[in-house]
């Protein structure tokens, strides 16, 4: 509820942060391999050697928007706009498994993502992807899981990430994200099978 609170509360002062982004509808996921493909047209030259792991994040809120969580990272993190690389939407913001592609990751930006002792590295070295929901709550949707399995094994595959550089965030640092109601053991055994 703080998400769409302090998004509220940025509207009413016309103080929103600034998305640049794409969205990649679940439709358009599901007409073949070139579609989750397009994550890789990026503004900026990407730098094969900078990308080296992924980390799997959740919002923390049933419901949001990439507006929303850009609005928490600004008032409650002080960053100057959303964080993630990627955010993949439950139903309750944007469609159940659209992808949107932030300006981080079509500027080939670094990410605000992780915290921990190595959180520098990982922030400049992985790909942040947000499930819209709360794991510690409720279960991602099939729709999400899907369109994330998709999306990591394409960028994996890219930018030839090793499956034992996909990782929780709850794997670099004390915390529950993205939650015990993460399917982890079947994601990990989808991403291992397809390498």
């Amino acid at each position: 509820m703080t998400v769409v609170a302090a998004m509220l509360g940025l509207a009413e002062n016309g103080r929103l942060p600034a998305l640049s982004g794409l969205s990649l509808p679940p439709l358009v996921a599901a007409a073949g391999p070139s579609s989750i493909e397009s994550v890789h047209r990026t503004r900026a030259p990407t730098d094969r050697q900078r990308w080296r792991a992924i980390v799997i994040h959740h919002s923390g809120s049933p419901l949001g928007t990439p507006q929303s969580i850009a609005a928490d990272h600004v008032n409650r993190l002080h960053l100057t706009g959303l964080g993630y690389h990627f955010v993949i939407g439950n139903g309750r913001g944007i469609q159940d498994g659209e992808i949107y592609v932030a300006y981080r990751w079509l500027d080939q930006l670094p990410g605000a993502h992780t915290a921990g002792k190595d959180a520098d590295w990982y922030n400049r070295h992985s790909i942040g992807i947000c499930l819209v929901g709360d794991g510690r709550r409720h279960p991602f949707t099939e729709s999400q899981l899907r369109r994330l399995v998709q999306l990591v094994r394409s960028l994996a595959r890219e930018y030839d990430i090793p499956a034992d550089r996909i990782l929780l965030h709850s794997d670099l640092v004390e915390t529950s994200d993205p939650g015990p109601l993460f399917p982890a053991a079947a994601f990990r055994a989808q991403i291992a099978s397809t390498r």
